[in-house]
């Protein structure tokens, strides 16, 4: 298999099922065979789409993290406001159907801050990509440190009122934190467009 050229087509059907795969099982199960049994494919052939386990590791957190952005802003459409980009974020994140996606992320989360250099890539992205969405939401005029700090912010409480929430069950309690959180978001400035 080694000299046959990879079929990318497959490959990316192969990496959707792979993501899926490990959102369901989480980590721990991440290794060859249980993948592939799981996903009725040989050992071989996930090798050969993905070259060696952190290769896929690394493939899977690519997908993973594009798949929620592109879910987040497709949700809150074209150019929100800092408020409906915010809103999005939580009314996904922390709907239940998603609590297995995000057990993962936050499993990664706190494996990548023990070993950053093979999780260089997601550190490099898990706050950039949102910080840059976040920033571009607010009022043209906001100068860039405030719409940083803000940005920020936004995604350290949304992150924590999810951790909660996934740790706790309490979506009552929760969820009353997270309207509050968002109501404050609503008379913020908002971009001119």
């Amino acid at each position: 298999m080694a000299g046959r050229p990879v079929d990318h087509r497959h490959r990316e059907e192969l990496l959707e099922a792979v993501v899926d795969y490990t959102i369901e099982h989480g980590l721990s199960e991440l290794s060859w065979r249980p993948v592939a049994a799981g996903l009725g494919v040989s050992p071989t052939t996930l090798v050969h789409h993905f070259g060696t386990k952190e290769q896929m590791l690394q493939a899977i957190l690519e997908r993973l993290r594009r798949r929620m952005f592109a879910a987040t802003g497709d949700a809150a459409g074209a150019h929100p406001d800092l408020a409906t980009a915010a809103r999005a974020v939580w009314t996904r994140s922390s709907d239940p159907r998603r609590w297995a996606e995000f057990k993962l992320f936050f499993a990664v989360y706190g494996r990548a801050l023990q070993a950053p250099r093979q999780f260089a890539d997601f550190l490099d992205h898990v706050v950039t990509d949102w910080k840059i969405a976040l920033c571009e939401a607010q009022a043209s005029d906001t100068d860039p440190e405030t719409a940083a700090r803000t940005a920020t912010l936004v995604i350290a409480t949304i992150r924590g009122l999810l951790l909660d929430l996934l740790a706790t069950g309490d979506r009552d309690r929760v969820q009353d934190a997270a309207e509050s959180f968002l109501a404050t978001l609503e008379r913020w400035p908002q971009p001119s467009r």
